[in-house]
């Protein structure tokens, strides 16, 4: 007996409720109750977030995005201008800085959904029991 799939609220996407903040089940509440802390369960249907430990995935997934872009930049800057250090910390630095911080919310929120619709939990070892050997 296998048991259905979570639904997300009004057939939306992981990703356009996590982008929002937005609870996955109703599509109402709010995920977070801070920039990036989770609030214990929705406000409106009650479901427990319990479930949601992305971890270091949105950081990974955002370094990941932004840190290309940026270093490509900053050694186009070196190469082209030759910049005093001062130059790389005004351009460079605000960049990395402020590109991660604006995606990192909407990518962990973007996790969190994703994880009640594909049931995502911990892993468990499977034991076998000693007359399947």
């Amino acid at each position: 007996m296998e048991q259905e799939a979570p639904r997300l609220a009004h057939g939306a996407s992981p990703f356009s409720l996590g982008v929002r903040g937005l609870c996955p089940q109703c599509g109402k509440g709010h995920l977070f109750a801070g920039f990036l802390r989770l609030r214990p369960a929705c406000e409106v249907c009650g479901l427990d977030y319990s479930y949601a430990d992305p971890a270091d995935g949105p950081a990974f997934f955002v370094m990941s995005a932004v840190a290309v872009p940026v270093t490509i930049f900053a050694g186009w800057l070196e190469l082209r201008y030759e910049p005093a250090f001062w130059v790389h910390m005004v351009t460079t630095l605000p960049l990395l800085l402020l590109g991660s911080l604006t995606l990192l919310r909407p990518f962990k929120g973007w996790l969190v959904c994703s994880q009640f619709i594909h049931k995502a939990e911990e892993g468990r070892p499977v034991m076998r029991s000693s007359s399947e050997s």
